[in-house]
């Protein structure tokens, strides 16, 4: 089996398109967006961490097995988060005497 080999350009590529994604993250710290600083905090973030996944953990060019891996933990994340805010959005439905 040959492995791919990425350029040390790539490398250097992808970490500088990180490091301005973190530059971009901090500054939309100190703009007023309202309702819309968490969804586009969010996007950045998953931007970032699709770069990191594919380009330095070589999962661009890695099998399927591992591409099924990442998706796997993918939706457990997702279903552990559909449980958190099933507890979070729903816990002023009952009314609990003396609280």
């Amino acid at each position: 089996m040959s492995e791919h080999v990425i350029s040390p350009r790539t490398y250097l590529t992808v970490f500088a398109v990180l490091l301005v994604l973190t530059g971009t993250t901090i500054g939309l710290a100190f703009v007023p967006l309202g309702i819309w600083s968490t969804p586009v905090a969010l996007t950045i973030a998953a931007v970032k961490a699709s770069l990191i996944v594919a380009v330095f953990m070589h999962l661009r060019y890695g099998t399927a097995t591992s591409r099924l891996a990442v998706l796997a933990g993918m939706f457990w994340l997702a279903i552990m988060l559909a449980g958190i805010l099933d507890d979070v959005l729903t816990r002023g439905w009952l009314r609990i005497p003396g609280k």
